[in-house]
């Protein structure tokens, strides 16, 4: 199988770090060269220590879960030749404690809005359908235990 890699890098500089108030903003960066901001989110390390413009673990979560899901959905509706001009999701994640009583992701809800066009259109029940096996194949959605939803907007 294949493996992946994904840098995440913090320093210190001249911060006092033994006090506890030192930035949680990192950089990510990705093999293929992507970088971008990260930082603890806001929720859980107050601010300034954290930085609410850069990604937090969790938003990277969610995101990894919904670009996952609809990568899985284009394949199977250009499989049965369904055309997509536009999909958007506005997935969200909820925090709370898991049935160990740990702080968890617990719940994430995908709300793809999937726009179609040309002469072949799928039924509410073919694009539910196909939200089901993109699901049922997310690798990602595979390898969690957090509940994942999808409510695609029709």
């Amino acid at each position: 199988m294949a493996n992946y890699t994904a840098e995440v890098i913090w320093q210190r500089g001249d911060q006092n770090f033994l006090d506890h108030r030192y930035s949680r903003k990192h950089l990510v960066r990705f093999d293929g060269g992507v970088a971008f901001a990260g930082s603890s989110s806001p929720h859980v390390v107050p601010l300034p220590m954290s930085d609410p413009l850069a990604a937090d673990p969790e938003e990277m979560f969610v995101a990894a879960l919904s670009s996952c899901h609809m990568l899985w959905f284009l394949d199977i509706a250009a499989k049965q030749k369904f055309c997509i001009d536009r999909y958007a999701d506005a997935a969200t994640g909820q925090m709370g404690k898991n049935s160990q009583g740990k702080l968890a992701m617990t719940q994430v809800t995908l709300r793809p809005d999937v726009r179609f066009c040309g002469d072949r259109m799928p039924t509410p029940d073919q694009i539910a359908q196909m939200h089901h096996a993109a699901h049922e194949a997310c690798f990602i959605a595979n390898s969690v235990q957090t509940q994942v939803h999808c409510e695609p907007i029709f």
